[in-house]
């Protein structure tokens, strides 16, 4: 019997990954919710509205104005404008509570993100083995090394942690914070577009049809109930020996 990777069906693949995002982003929201809770998110999000009012009142102009209705403004309502910028810019109260805001919300995402992913496929595939998250289990599938030797612990740190929950994840969630909060402009766009391409095209056109996770980590999605798994390396090669000397049996016959 020759060695043949039973790649999963396209379909189980997606239905198991569908299974597999919504499990994990509730664990993800569940845990940003409670550290927002913990580190009073939302205080300095309330500072920061209460101090821009402030200077709503004082001044009588809005400070986040679009290039359109500043263009609309008088002259005299430009100086008041400007005025009223230099002073938010300068005040000590205003710069803290949104720098608070900003460092909250990347340390809430980052952390979520990473304990998100331990549980759900770091933890939970070491009990079912053969990295099988909640997702693969339901649907029969499982992950091995190309070769099909079993994944095991580097391996699966490298597709999960690496792979999954920083490349894939955590970098565009930061990309799209950073996008939001006016840090980041065209440049941050086009390393988020580029990531995208990178994936759609390893999903595309590699050969085993990967994500970037497999293939940083040289493993595949896999059938597991029709899939020939190997311990290791060890097992594999003495398996292609034993499959060469039965060949070399039967052509003497």
């Amino acid at each position: 019997m020759r060695f043949e990777l039973q790649r999963a069906d396209f379909w189980k693949r997606i239905s198991a990954f569908l299974l597999d995002v919504i499990l994990l982003w509730t664990v993800i929201v569940g845990v940003a919710l409670a550290m927002s809770a913990i580190f009073k998110y939302d205080k300095y999000f309330d500072s920061v509205e209460r101090i821009e009012n402030e200077y709503v009142e004082k001044y009588g102009v809005d400070p986040d104005l679009t290039e359109e209705e500043f263009a609309a403004l008088s002259d005299e309502e430009k100086d008041v404008y400007y005025k009223c910028d230099e002073e938010r810019k300068n005040d000590a109260r205003l710069v803290y509570a949104y720098n608070m805001i900003v460092n909250l919300a990347l340390s809430i995402t980052s952390v979520s993100i990473l304990l998100g992913y331990v549980i759900m496929e770091l933890i939970i595939p070491i009990f079912f083995k053969n990295g099988q998250t909640l997702g693969k289990k339901a649907f029969g599938l499982g992950v091995v090394h190309t070769n099909g030797v079993r994944l095991h612990g580097q391996a699966h740190f490298v597709r999960v942690i690496i792979g999954k929950c920083v490349i894939e994840t955590m970098v565009p969630a930061y990309l799209i914070l950073m996008i939001l909060f006016g840090n980041l402009g065209m440049v941050g766009a086009i390393v988020l577009l580029l990531l995208l391409g990178l994936q759609i095209f390893a999903l595309i056109y590699t050969k085993t049809r990967s994500s970037i996770h497999d293939l940083i980590s040289d493993t595949v999605v896999v059938d597991y109930a029709s899939q020939m798994v190997f311990e290791n390396a060890d097992e594999l090669i003495a398996y292609k020996q034993k499959l060469h000397e039965e060949m070399a049996n039967k052509q003497e016959y």
